[in-house]
């Protein structure tokens, strides 16, 4: 059934190509990092690390060219590309307007991403919108175990708002989201995205390209 059909208590959402089109940057990072392996970061390879614990996706990088660095020295190199690149990333379309319109309808909502919390902030701070949620839980949240697609992040992000998971709906972009979203016993909106196979969304409720096609169903509840 949509999930969208009627007004849901809260929404929670992924950040990187769920409500910003980030997945670009990661890759040109990703890439500067590999550059001094002459390896190249491919497209099937960005499926395989989207949507997950930042450290497993370094581990698979570095597993898959067996490269003499570890998780933490991989993802710092790719920060300092990151750095420069977050404060510019562009939204999803449509996402800002639906986020919004989504707090005037009284909808709680909540971020549940696996990028860490000085990271977010900067990917945010030049959006009108970036303080708009109710609860924010990061990667690098003290209480969370595990990461995408185990469903701790949305639980601790459901909690944090005081509302069980089964009322809230999920917006994911990455098959690793969409489980993580659906293990924790929500429903889940999944943004189409140029990074997965077809069918890899499937298991979601809704399949919609970007968020205006999303924006309809709040003017019916309103009627």
């Amino acid at each position: 059934m949509n999930p969208l059909l009627t007004k849901p208590t809260a929404v929670i959402f992924d950040l990187d190509g769920t409500l910003l089109d980030t997945e670009p940057l990661y890759t040109v990072a990703a890439q500067k990092v590999l550059d001094q392996f002459d390896a190249t970061f491919d497209m099937a390879l960005k499926r395989r690390t989207m949507g997950g614990d930042s450290k497993v996706s370094a581990q698979i990088v570095i597993d898959h060219f067996q490269l003499d660095l570890s998780a933490d020295d991989y993802l710092s190199q790719r920060e300092t590309h990151l750095l420069t690149l977050f404060p510019d990333a562009s939204e999803i379309p449509g996402a800002g307007a639906f986020v919004e319109a989504l707090k005037t309808q009284g909808v709680s909502l909540g971020l549940a991403t696996s990028s860490h919390t000085h990271l977010t902030d900067l990917k945010l701070k030049n959006k009108s919108w970036g303080n708009i949620f109710d609860s924010q839980v990061c990667g690098d949240h003290p209480d969370l175990k595990n990461g995408k697609p185990a469903p701790d992040i949305f639980l601790l992000c459901a909690e944090s708002m005081g509302i069980a998971p089964e009322q809230c709906v999920a917006f994911e972009d990455s098959p690793n989201g969409v489980k993580s979203a659906l293990a924790a016993g929500m429903k889940v909106v999944a943004i189409n995205s140029p990074y997965v196979n077809p069918g890899d969304l499937d298991d979601a409720d809704l399949l919609i390209t970007n968020f205006n096609e999303a924006l309809p169903y709040l003017a019916q509840w309103q009627a």
